[in-house]
């Protein structure tokens, strides 16, 4: 099993997880893959990764190319961790990735409000830097669509330019599947990362 290329052909992803199937390492994932690429990543969460996972998902890159990894926090509030990226954006270079690991609150509607702080983020990155965003999917109530779960604020965030990436465990065990519209991938989550199966 080959370890899994996460290629979008857009570079702004909206994925949502099902709880605990490995959000935050998926996103880890990506960012390793883009600091062994020659790039920088910015995280921000309101909590940090999990340092064993992180050491885990990071162990194949040097110390050096480990501290192109920089990471914020939400702590304050959503509109000045935005500032913050901007901000970063604009002093340090080659930045390729910036991942929001639960952007917004676990179930409910994503408020209108960090919808157009996400969208003010976007009119300051170009198609050069990958914007991903994590958070909770959540069911089909009205039994309308297909599948298990889905992303949240769907709508407005492809009026926004995002594709909708979908994460979710099919079966017990390290069995993961990722969705998107046209097609999706089947993955084994492993401690170093996503494998292709």
């Amino acid at each position: 099993m080959a370890r899994w290329q996460f290629q979008p052909e857009n570079n702004l992803i909206h994925l949502a997880v099902e709880g605990s199937v490995g959000g935050t390492t998926l996103g880890l994932h990506v960012a390793a893959d883009t600091i062994g690429d020659g790039g920088r990543v910015l995280w921000v969460g309101e909590e940090m990764p999990d340092n064993q996972r992180f050491s885990q998902l990071f162990k194949h890159l040097s110390l050096i190319d480990a501290s192109r990894f920089h990471a914020m926090s939400f702590s304050s509030s959503f509109d000045k961790a935005i500032d913050a990226i901007i901000s970063a954006l604009d002093s340090l270079p080659s930045v390729r990735l910036i991942v929001l690991d639960d952007w917004c609150s676990n179930s409910g509607k994503i408020p209108v409000s960090l919808i157009s702080e996400v969208e003010r983020l976007t009119k300051h990155i170009n198609s050069g830097i990958k914007l991903l965003l994590i958070s909770k999917s959540s069911i089909d109530a009205s039994g309308k669509k297909k599948g298990d779960s889905f992303a949240r604020a769907e709508a407005s965030m492809i009026n926004n330019g995002f594709s909708i990436f979908v994460l979710s465990r099919p079966k017990d065990g390290p069995f993961r599947i990722v969705k998107w519209s046209d097609g999706s991938i089947d993955l084994n989550l492993t401690e170093s990362g996503f494998l292709e199966t």
